[in-house]
């Protein structure tokens, strides 16, 4: 009768509770699922426990990438603001402003911004990937810089000529934008100088022509004058009017009549040692930083590492 009542799939009350028993008993021993439960699972991040070096290496790359990181949006910030607001993204001025200076700031800011936040955030959040990337873009700029450094040293000629053409390019532009005629004004009035080359080089802006119309034709602007004050107080920005109709002996009196590129020679000799200085801190600001974000970075694989073989012995 058992027999044929399991054929049919008819089971007694007495027999399915032996099956039952024998799966989900609480009397049977389950010591080999629970050491499996009990087990630490190896997908988990493992806790890095930190030396006080290693916290203070940390906070302070952390630290400084942050403080590089505000100072690169400032930057970013000032760049687009000057360029907004000189409207050079209009259709008129669209094609010149790849020489507009606001450009700079934009990328510098930019790149600042992006290359310090991807340490501070690496730093922070004990990211490899982020400080291998922050560590190769240092040592990018380290390696640009230097042989930046090298071919400006071993091709004077050139970088001359490139200065030539880019203070003659802001000539050109000397009344469009007011960028380019503040720097041009401040390079003229510091280093007391006039022009590229010489106070003639000015005929090259359509106002300041022979043949312009206006009254500032055959004029310099008031900068490359030796006086541009009447009586000590007022600025008088006519001072530098037809002066190029004058021979150089008249016109020693009134304007400057050495060329700026010449005046820009002349303040690097005299402030090399400064300008040596400088690019040494940097150099080596730069190298400190790789050097803290490759001992961070090995650090947190060393931990990394002793963690997992730790806990692949229990």
């Amino acid at each position: 009768m058992r027999i044929y009542l399991a054929k049919r799939g008819f089971f007694l009350p007495w027999s399915r509770r032996e099956n039952t028993q024998n799966e989900t008993s609480p009397l049977i021993p389950k010591d080999e699922d629970q050491n499996q439960s009990n087990r630490p699972s190896r997908r988990a991040q493992p806790h890095i426990n930190f030396s006080l070096t290693d916290y203070f290496v940390k906070y302070l790359l952390f630290t400084s990438n942050l403080l590089f990181t505000v100072l690169g949006l400032v930057v970013l910030g000032l760049g687009l603001w000057g360029l907004i607001n000189k409207e050079s993204f209009a259709q008129e001025r669209i094609n010149n402003i790849g020489t507009d200076p606001m450009l700079v700031f934009v990328t510098l800011g930019l790149v600042l911004t992006v290359l310090c936040l991807s340490g501070c955030v690496g730093s922070l959040r004990e990211n490899c990937c982020l400080l291998r990337l922050f560590s190769a873009t240092v040592l990018v700029i380290i390696t640009v810089e230097v042989l930046a450094a090298i071919i400006a040293y071993s091709l004077q000629g050139q970088v001359e000529g490139y200065l030539r053409s880019g203070m003659l390019a802001a000539m050109v532009r000397y009344q469009d934008d007011l960028d380019l005629r503040f720097i041009t004004d401040e390079i003229q009035s510091s280093l007391q100088c006039c022009g590229a080359d010489n106070y003639r080089d000015w005929e090259i802006n359509i106002y300041y022509n022979c043949s312009a119309p206006g009254v500032l034709a055959c004029g310099v602007p008031a900068t490359c004058c030796v006086d541009p004050l009447e009586n000590g107080t007022v600025w008088n920005s006519q001072c530098g009017v037809g002066a190029q109709q004058l021979d150089e002996f008249s016109a020693q009196s009134v304007i400057f009549l050495g060329g700026c590129l010449g005046g820009i020679a002349r303040w690097i000799e005299l402030h090399t040692g400064v300008i040596e200085t400088v690019c040494i801190v940097v150099l080596g600001v730069q190298i400190l930083t790789l050097f803290v974000t490759t001992r961070l970075l090995d650090s947190i694989q060393w931990h990394r590492a002793n963690s997992i073989y730790s806990d692949s012995r229990c």
